[in-house]
């Protein structure tokens, strides 16, 4: 079963620790009548031109003219660092607007009115990824362009064909209060699933595995059912085989992997586009690299 929950993130860096809670604040939900700029800012340090509007003019008697000069007034003083048209980020008062560091993911959460931080970030998120990359990916359902802010690509990536029309595209996504804001991620069920959906925003085969086994327990129905929402043979061979390889691990038998091995590929299919050589594993159809098989990782050197 996929499941979304609310939680609050430890702030120190690198070790998420999960506080369920009953009550997530945005702008959009809250929709106080007329309400003054510098409560919503303390609110939302990163937000878009529409969430300040619906809060500014909430019963309708300011104008969206009167609103944007509010914000274009708050930029010049140094209150507001305009990061792209419609998008905002708050100047704490001890920072120099040339000098303020804008959050990545409340930065990605920000970027479409459904942003959802996924794929290797998502792992980068949860404190899962073998390494850290100066890239943010996250999910739309509207066709997006990378930009760079402050050292850090901003890449979406549109929501899967098939989950496109899904009113909650999928499932799997949590909320998370985040340096004053809120992040919507993938959960790490969803994420294991995504990065081997697509590998190159997962960072290739070698960073997925090591990343990945730093996860010790997953919700098997919640990876299932996502898998196979998914519609492609080749991905759920390729979540099987991951799960299969690590059933030890994960404390997983034959009866959680049944599922997904009745929709493996008819005919063997290589685990990467490009086709690299390797072995065929019969139970999932298949074709594997040798280094992949053992796990036997090559050290690049210095």
């Amino acid at each position: 079963m996929i499941f979304s929950c609310v939680a609050a993130q430890q702030s120190r860096p690198g070790l998420p620790f999960w506080i369920p809670t009953t009550i997530l604040y945005s702008a959009m939900d809250a929709k106080r009548p007329n309400e003054r700029p510098t409560t919503f800012f303390a609110r939302n340090p990163v937000f878009r031109h529409e969430e300040f509007l619906a809060a500014h003019a909430g019963d309708g008697s300011r104008s969206e003219h009167t609103t944007s000069n509010v914000l274009a007034q708050h930029v010049k003083t140094g209150r507001l660092l305009r990061v792209r048209r419609g998008l905002y980020a708050v100047v704490n008062r001890e920072e120099e607007r040339g000098r303020a560091v804008v959050d990545p993911y409340l930065l990605a959460a920000k970027l479409a009115p459904d942003s959802v931080v996924a794929y290797h970030s998502a792992l980068e998120f949860h404190g899962k990824a073998y390494s850290v990359r100066s890239r943010v990916t996250y999910l739309a359902r509207t066709r997006g362009r990378s930009f760079r802010f402050q050292g850090t690509d901003f890449v979406p990536v549109q929501f899967p064909a098939p989950l496109q029309d899904l009113p909650d595209a999928g499932g799997g996504v949590i909320e998370v209060d985040r340096a004053g804001g809120t992040v919507r991620v993938t959960s790490l069920e969803r994420t294991l699933v995504d990065v081997l959906d697509m590998p190159k925003h997962g960072g290739g085969l070698e960073e997925i595995w090591r990343s990945l086994e730093s996860i010790e327990y997953v919700d098997i129905d919640a990876v299932t059912e996502y898998a196979l929402m998914l519609g492609t043979s080749l991905t759920v061979a390729r979540v099987g085989f991951y799960l299969d390889q690590h059933r030890d691990q994960l404390m997983l038998d034959e009866k959680h992997l049944a599922p997904l091995r009745r929709h493996a590929p008819s005919r063997p299919l290589y685990i990467e586009r490009r086709r690299e050589p390797g072995k065929l594993v019969a139970g999932w159809n298949l074709i594997v690299p040798e280094r992949v098989l053992s796990r036997s990782w090559e050290e690049f050197a210095g």
